[in-house]
């Protein structure tokens, strides 16, 4: 890929729009309670926790999907092809992974559908907003 092209932009946005979709995806106002449930955590269990940390980390991780997606995506992709490729990487890719792991795991059904939804709407997040921004 020829970096000349690459939105750099466009990716640190992404990141920065799918870091606060989760951070709403996983609160109080929508699935906070079916993820503690589904995780067997608790209020007290992320109390515990070094948030610093994990908000770090996950920051990082979401730079990194938004960027190698960004790769794969190639440069001005467009609009159709990038929202249609984040849906589909999100829920065929991601969530069908977390399918199996959860299976063998016999982890519950409303965690997978947390996170599975998280994924496919976080995804297709990155690639609308680099399919707009060519």
């Amino acid at each position: 890929m020829n970096f000349a092209e690459f939105n750099f932009y466009a990716v640190l946005l992404a990141a920065v729009a799918t870091f606060f979709l989760g951070g709403l995806w996983y609160s109080p106002l929508m699935f906070k309670t079916a993820w503690l449930d589904g995780c067997g955590l608790t209020d007290v269990d992320l109390a515990q926790a070094s948030m610093g940390k994990v908000f770090t980390l996950a920051f990082l991780l979401s730079l990194v999907a938004a960027f190698v997606f960004a790769l794969f995506l190639g440069p001005k992709p467009e609009l159709g092809f990038a929202v249609g490729a984040g849906f589909a990487a999100g829920l065929c890719w991601v969530a069908t992974s977390f399918g199996i792991s959860y299976l063998f795991e016999q982890r519950p059904l409303k965690l997978f559908l947390v996170n599975g939804g998280y994924h496919t709407l976080q995804f297709t997040l990155i690639g609308l907003i680099l399919g707009l921004w060519h």
